[in-house]
């Protein structure tokens, strides 16, 4: 059973991705240490006993679509309630609508608690947060007055529309329509798939976001506005009028996360009576609905991510709990009666420290992450470079941290042997649901297209080139700490920072000389190399903290590990971008 990590978590936000220094600098207004020891205690808690419990149940029982109506698996109408009732879905909405204005690092680390407990749980809350950042940036006045104190509470939940079945990453091409009311309404038309949480029972009315476009509207995603859209309409005093002309057509059948239910929604063929449409708000201006629906997607892109360390973590724990109770075989040097646990075997070792150094290192690149994005909205002279780094952070943090979360999830299963293959054990379930992060929210491809096309060129480059310069100091630091369990992290992380500073020096030339596909070609295997060598880096600050809880020789060790096992892969991801475009464009004939 799952177990919430608090201390590492806490460890990891304070000493790694900087809270503890913005508590002292004052930056995030009365936030103590205390306040977020008492939060992080009560996640945990929470996560541990009321969340963990029901994820199995959701899996074998999926959602359900009965009599035009989707029915979540039991317990968890009541699981939502008791959740929002702790106040959890406006840990970081404004006060101003009832909301605890707390920062985002507090959030990110409460979601990977509750994806821990289980993703398809938390995934409903996720698309509101969403929602809600959506509507407090670019909502009206009055649509924020209407929809936000309710969102916040999650009293409602949220929904992102955007895929259409014609039409999956590539958002320009949608086709679902909307025609403009006198009253200063619109009348929605079309169909949407892969909606998460599109239909449920665990509340009373959900607001739909939904990408759609003018009659008149310019082509490809020039043309696309954003609408509110809520299942039930609202009245002015808040309370709920008749039903709008939208409903869950169906639901997918999918390789995981069964128990949120993905829907395929239609919108305005006039199943309820009355006019057809469905009757929506604008989000922001007309024909610029794509970055409003971008500050939504920047955020579920890091909470996804946030999935990815969730599952991860709790693979890990479980693997290491069956591999400390199954016995087979001897171990070298084992001096036990008998068989001796798994967890003494070289080979299943290995495997266990590598879930363990994934892991720890994705969560700290997504708290990274989330510190630069609370940076960004809290400092003055310095928000352009917080700025810039939670956009640089934010493609590696979602792509790095989902493909640990599978390989992590897999290693796992591996662990378990053949019981790892059989449902009952749980491993498969995590496996299987972790298989879909690294596809919504833009595909890990598409992440390291944005991270090489747009984010290396931050400030002209000056930005990532900053941000090597910190981590070739962390490895600095590690060489003269005269630390023996370091053993040879300095000289392996430098080395793999080295790999990282040409690959990147490549790919901003290439580029500035308008060689697209040679950069593109590489984007992929530069993508994970950065993730490698932070993770390294990361976890050599957390090695170099010091901070004498009785867990730094642990961290040191797993540093060590992951600098001399994992971070041998840097050379050869760093050649795979320099020199594998050639290969890539001459072996297209054997895909004929």
């Amino acid at each position: 059973m799952y177990k919430a990590p608090v201390e590492d978590i806490a460890f990891t936000l304070r000493h790694v991705a900087g809270l503890s220094e913005a508590i002292e600098k004052g930056l995030l207004g009365d936030l103590s240490e205390d306040l977020v020891d008492a939060i992080l205690g009560e996640a945990g808690r929470f996560a541990t006993e009321e969340i963990a419990p029901l994820a199995e149940i959701g899996d074998r029982q999926g959602a359900r679509l009965v009599d035009g109506e989707v029915k979540t698996p039991d317990g968890w109408t009541k699981l939502y309630k008791d959740w929002t009732a702790g106040g959890w879905n406006g840990l970081t909405g404004s006060e101003e609508y009832g909301g605890q204005g707390l920062p985002n690092m507090l959030n990110v680390a409460a979601l990977e608690m509750w994806n821990s407990g289980a993703t398809a749980f938390a995934l409903c809350p996720t698309l509101t947060m969403g929602a809600v950042e959506a509507l407090s940036t670019h909502g009206s006045p009055e649509l924020r007055q209407k929809y936000l104190a309710k969102l916040i509470s999650g009293e409602w939940t949220a929904t992102m529309n955007l895929t259409e079945p014609h039409a999956g990453s590539d958002v320009g091409a949608l086709t679902s329509r909307a025609d403009r009311r006198e009253d200063g309404t619109y009348r929605l038309f079309g169909q949407k798939i892969f909606i998460t949480w599109g239909e449920h029972d665990a509340t009373d009315n959900i607001i739909h976001l939904v990408l759609a476009r003018l009659p008149d509207a310019p082509a490809g995603t020039r043309g696309i506005s954003l609408f509110l859209v809520p299942k039930f309409l609202v009245n002015d005093d808040g309370s709920l009028a008749r039903r709008n002309d939208v409903f869950c057509h169906s639901l997918e059948h999918k390789m995981g996360i069964h128990g949120s239910p993905t829907c395929t929604m239609i919108y305005g063929d006039g199943r309820f009576g009355g006019e057809k449409g469905a009757v929506g708000w604008l989000v922001g201006e007309e024909n610029k609905g794509l970055n409003c629906m971008f500050t939504m997607m920047n955020n579920a892109r890091l909470t996804v991510g946030m999935q990815g360390v969730a599952i991860a973590e709790a693979a890990t724990q479980k693997a290491i709990a069956y591999a400390m109770e199954r016995k087979q075989g001897r171990a070298p040097g084992w001096r036990g009666n008998g068989m001796s646990p798994i967890i003494e075997h070289p080979d299943v070792a290995r495997m266990l420290l590598t879930m363990k150094a994934l892991t720890q290192g994705s969560r700290a690149i997504s708290y990274a992450c989330a510190h630069a994005i609370d940076m960004s909205h809290r400092v003055g002279k310095d928000r352009q470079h917080w700025q810039e780094r939670a956009a640089l952070l934010t493609p590696i943090a979602k792509s790095f941290a989902t493909d640990a979360g599978v390989d992590v999830a897999s290693l796992g299963v591996q662990v378990h042997g053949g019981m790892g293959f059989i449902e009952e054990t749980g491993a498969a379930r995590l496996l299987r649901d972790a298989r879909i992060a690294p596809i919504y929210e833009g595909t890990n491809g598409i992440q390291a297209i944005d991270l090489v096309t747009r984010k290396l060129q931050l400030s002209n480059g000056d930005h990532v080139k900053g941000l090597l310069a910190e981590l070739r100091d962390i490895a600095d630091q590690v060489g003269s700490s005269n630390l023996d369990g370091f053993g040879k992290t300095a000289a392996r992380l430098g080395s793999a920072i080295a790999d990282l500073e040409q690959a990147t020096g490549w790919l901003l030339k290439v580029q500035a000389d308008g060689r697209m596909a040679e950069a593109l070609s590489g984007a992929t295997p530069y993508q994970r190399l950065f993730g490698l060598v932070l993770t390294g880096s990361y976890l050599a600050k957390g090695g170099l903290a010091r901070v004498s809880d009785g867990a730094d020789e642990s961290r040191i060790a797993l540093c060590r590990f992951a600098a001399e096992n994992l971070l041998s892969e840097s050379a050869g991801l760093k050649d795979r971008v320099i020199n594998g475009a050639d290969s890539l464009a001459a072996a297209r004939i054997a895909l004929a």
